[in-house]
C-alpha cells in the first residue's frame, strides 16, 4: 500500500545550510530529519540556491527531489556581476562567452523543457539576454 500524499512543496532553501522554519512547518515533516538529509545531499552546493521539490507524506515521513540552481544566478556568475539590467535588453550590463552559455545549458538540460542541447542554449541565451547580458562568439 502507498502513503497517502498530504502536501507537495516547491521551495528554494540555501544549498548545505536548511534549517528548521516556518517555511518547513507548513508542511508538516519532521523537520530535522528532512534538514539533516538536505543539508547531506546539497553540502556540495554551499553558497547557491536549491530548488527543492518536497512530498509530505500524512505520516510526517518526506521524500525531496533536488533541482539544479536557478539561471539567473548562474549567468551573474559567468557575467561577474552582482545583478542585472533594470531595462532588461535595453541596456547592457555583462558579457559571457558562447562556451558559458553551453556551460550552463548543459548543467540546466535535466530541467529544462528542451529536447538537445541547442534548444536549451537559445532558452539560457533568452534569459541572458532579458537580464543585460550579451553572448560572445
Amino acid at each position: 500500500m502507498s502513503k497517502k500524499i498530504a502536501k507537495v512543496l516547491k521551495m528554494e532553501l540555501p544549498g548545505g545550510e536548511a534549517k528548521p522554519g516556518p517555511k518547513l512547518a507548513s508542511a508538516g515533516i519532521n523537520m530535522a530529519k528532512f534538514c539533516t538529509d538536505f543539508n547531506a545531499k546539497s553540502a556540495d552546493r554551499r553558497g547557491e540556491i536549491v530548488p527543492v521539490i518536497i512530498t509530505a507524506y500524512e505520516d510526517k515521513s518526506c521524500d525531496f527531489v533536488i533541482k539544479t540552481s536557478p539561471v539567473a544566478p548562474l549567468l551573474l556568475k559567468a557575467a561577474g556581476i552582482q545583478k542585472g539590467s533594470a531595462t532588461g535588453s535595453k541596456s547592457v550590463v555583462g558579457h559571457i562567452t558562447r562556451a558559458q552559455l553551453k556551460e550552463i545549458a548543459e548543467y540546466k538540460l535535466p530541467d529544462l523543457n528542451a529536447n538537445d542541447i541547442e534548444a536549451a542554449m537559445k532558452i539560457v541565451e533568452g534569459s541572458a539576454r532579458n537580464m543585460g547580458i550579451v553572448v560572445d562568439d
